[in-house]
């Protein structure tokens, strides 16, 4: 009989980080490509994940007044072209309905790679009144974008994701709500995620299509590349006036009104993999894992044993935890190596002595840290381990974004500090979008990440040309 093979095999991350991360998606069975090219199926184990994050976020969006709404799959032709920026933006990813069934459409329908044509077709003809006002609406979908390369969840043709739109009476209300949609993100990515970032306003050139401030969080995967992670984008009143949207206040007057627009995609799972992952597989902070506990019984066969641990899964289960048993006939190192490779934060060994012993052994996914925990406690005890786990990843990954943010006065400190270093580089800027360009083209790809706008200037000089510095910015390379 061939001797029992571990569940182990992924590329080590520093060795070739591409080939880990691919590794990871497919051992930890994340998801896989459909027959579609640049779509993906979702495994249950990647989905669980997303079910995990669209709750704590949708949580979130209600505590602050956000309704969840559905709108089609489908846009006109015509009503895409009514924001000429929109359109102009989005042309190049844009899919197309020609036909229905047989016959060919009079005009061709778009699928949807965005929706806020969509929303402000329907508030045109629904609003009209300040009474009306404010609408602060979000729905969970799908989009379709014709990216030419795609990756799991980092960039696929169709994706996960949430988009929230709303409309307000005034210029000071929509900007406040994009902003505070931003925080949203932001604690969610701090809280719920483990993942630490930088955060900021977009460079003019790199706001969303059609938007006046684009606001982003962008982490540091541990490869040294930022991942754009969530954005919040003001609009103005460019959107709604180009489709006729306006409101009549107290006093019988017209008025126009003011646009946002929010979203986090399932490219929040390729951030979870790349910042907390490992040589052995996906690491998961245990508030975004569907499964918080594997108990794993030792010597199973031995009378009292599976008993004892099908007891513990009840009790644990009725505290609240998420929470498995493996009562396969695997061995326990294979059992091991699959919890770890699932990325399931922590494990429970409990085998013939540590019944007799009144004590189970709970081992940390991140650290392997073994733990003696009384049965009598476990229950109280689990939660406190997980949450200091939690925290603990968060700070290793804080502490790794930190050691990775330089500064950069001069193009030779700024393309040595990339040479030497990976991550983020803050240096200031003119504000021209070619002295950007030919920043990334002598550092290898380097591009601003977000402005910074609440420190002092390093320079009061264009880390390129030399005229005089409107803009600090982070600055990295990017997926």
């Amino acid at each position: 009989m061939a001797k029992e093979k571990l569940v182990k095999n992924i590329t080590p991350r520093d060795e070739n980080f591409a080939q880990w991360y691919t590794d990871v998606v497919r051992e930890a069975e994340l998801c896989d490509y459909s027959s579609v090219k640049g779509c993906l199926n979702y495994l249950p184990n990647g989905y669980a994940i997303w079910e995990l994050i669209q709750a704590d976020l949708d949580r979130r969006f209600k505590e602050t007044g956000v309704e969840n709404v559905s709108l089609p799959l489908l846009i006109p032709e015509s009503l895409l072209e009514k924001e000429a920026d929109h359109i102009e933006g989005f042309a190049p990813e844009v899919a197309w309905v020609t036909h229905g069934g047989m016959e060919r459409l009079q005009e061709r329908l778009c699928i949807r790679p965005t929706s806020e044509t969509l929303f402000c077709d329907l508030w045109a003809r629904t609003v009209k009144s300040y009474r009306d006002l404010p609408k602060v609406w979000n729905q969970w979908n799908s989009v379709l974008r014709w990216e030419k390369t795609t990756r799991p969840f980092l960039r696929s043709r169709e994706f996960l994701w949430q988009e929230g739109h709303t409309i307000h009476a005034t210029y000071e209300e929509a900007e406040a709500r994009t902003i505070q949609m931003f925080h949203v993100y932001e604690d969610c990515y701090r809280e719920t995620m483990a993942i630490p970032y930088v955060s900021g306003r977009k460079a003019e050139h790199e706001k969303f299509a059609g938007a006046q401030d684009t606001y982003t969080v962008e982490a540091l995967m541990h490869d040294g590349k930022a991942l754009q992670s969530a954005t919040s984008h003001f609009f103005g009143s460019g959107f709604p006036d180009a489709f006729g949207i306006k409101y009549i206040d107290k006093n019988n007057e017209p008025h126009s009104v003011y646009e946002t627009s929010w979203g986090w995609s399932t490219r929040s799972i390729g951030a979870l993999i790349m910042v907390h992952g490992d040589d052995d597989g996906l690491v998961l902070p245990p508030h975004v894992a569907p499964v918080e506990c594997k108990i794993i019984p030792i010597a199973q066969h031995k009378e009292g044993v599976l008993d004892r641990a099908y007891a513990l899964l009840d009790e644990l289960k009725k505290a609240g935890y998420r929470v498995k048993i493996d009562d396969s006939d695997k061995s326990p190192g294979w059992k091991f190596s699959e919890q770890e490779i699932l990325g399931i934060p922590t494990r429970i060994e409990i085998g013939p002595k540590d019944i007799e012993n009144n004590q189970v052994i709970v081992v940390r996914r991140d650290t392997r840290e073994k733990i003696v925990v009384s049965l009598d406690e476990i229950a109280t005890k689990l939660r406190e381990i997980l949450e200091q786990e939690q925290q603990d990843m968060y700070d290793r990954a804080k502490e790794f974004l930190d050691s990775h943010i330089d500064t950069a006065v001069t193009m030779d400190e700024m393309v040595e500090k990339f040479k030497a270093n990976r991550g983020f580089v803050k240096a200031c800027w003119c504000g021209d979008p070619e002295c950007e360009g030919e920043v990334k083209y002598a550092t290898g790809g380097a591009a601003t990440r977000c402005l910074i706008e609440d420190e002092e200037m390093i320079s009061d000089k264009c880390i390129w040309c030399g005229k005089p510095a409107k803009h600090m910015a982070y600055w990295g390379k990017s997926y």
